[in-house]
């Protein structure tokens, strides 16, 4: 990609430095309703159990300390920044052009290992992911390692791919998709799957709408559209289950085939177009 790595995004909260979200004590994290009880047996004994149970009484949810990054990490980061702000950028017009609906930026997570999420804990080994309940992709940067070596999609283009599909989630929270989908999982829990490769479908497609605008803005190289293929293709569900149990189940799918992937990332990349992207029945 021609995208030209500049500071820090604004949208991006770098907690590499931060040993993870909740509470730790000496046997695990405690959590939030371990502290609440913490509160309220402090209250009726007069004593401070947060501080015999090892928690500061002003701890933020997280222990702080600097970043200690290799220059290639700090590389990445500074081009995840970029791509971050070019695909937002992009949502600014596309969105409200198109659709009537005006964008809002997403927040962008940088964690090591773990880290608490509204939605749960963010771990490295289940990959980037966009929590709604609180409008934030995490990643953790190892993950693009994965991406080129164990999965076999290097290149630039493919870790920009990643990042555009989980901007993609977002677009679907503000057109109200989102919740939709969650609607009708609930309503039809039989097609609860099938919903879900819907939804993961058209976060693909929304990648290749933001592309089609990098490519029409001369910012793309030549190989570029292959590298999103690929690595659209290359964490397909049946690719991923051949690899670690050797052997398909359409069945349990929820993000798609290597063939559906690519072709939606296509459909959007040919397209540009948020319309072209239905995936998911009206």
């Amino acid at each position: 990609m021609r995208l030209t790595p500049g500071g820090d995004s604004p949208d991006v909260e770098d907690m590499r430095g931060q040993s993870g979200g909740g509470f730790r004590l000496p046997g695990g994290r405690f959590g939030l309703g371990g502290i609440i009880v913490l509160l309220v047996l402090s209250l009726i004994f007069k004593r401070n159990f947060l501080s015999l149970a090892g928690i500061g009484t002003g701890a933020d949810s997280a222990s702080s300390g600097p970043v200690a990054a290799s220059p290639e990490e700090e590389k990445l980061k500074q081009f995840i920044s970029r791509v971050l702000d070019d695909v937002q950028a992009t949502w600014d017009t596309l969105l409200p052009q198109q659709t009537g609906t005006a964008y809002e930026h997403a927040k962008l997570l940088l964690f090591r290992d773990e880290y608490q999420s509204a939605c749960g804990a963010a771990e490295s080994a289940t990959g980037p992911f966009y929590c709604p309940g609180d409008h934030k992709v995490y990643i953790d940067l190892g993950f693009y390692q994965e991406l080129a070596q164990r999965f076999g999609a290097p290149g630039d283009f493919a870790q920009a791919y990643v990042l555009a599909h989980e901007i993609g989630h977002h677009v679907q929270l503000l057109l109200g998709t989102e919740a939709k989908v969650r609607r009708l999982q609930a309503s039809h829990p039989d097609q609860g799957n099938a919903l879900s490769v819907a939804l993961e479908l058209q976060a693909d497609c929304y990648a290749g709408v933001w592309g089609s605008s990098a490519a029409r803005r001369g910012e793309l190289d030549s190989g570029d559209v292959e590298e999103g293929l690929n690595a659209a293709a290359a964490v397909g569900d049946d690719r991923l289950q051949r690899m670690s149990t050797g052997h398909v189940s359409p069945e349990a799918f929820t993000h798609g085939s290597s063939e559906q992937r690519s072709h939606w990332f296509r459909q959007g990349m040919t397209t540009g177009q948020v319309k072209a992207c239905e995936t998911i029945a009206p």
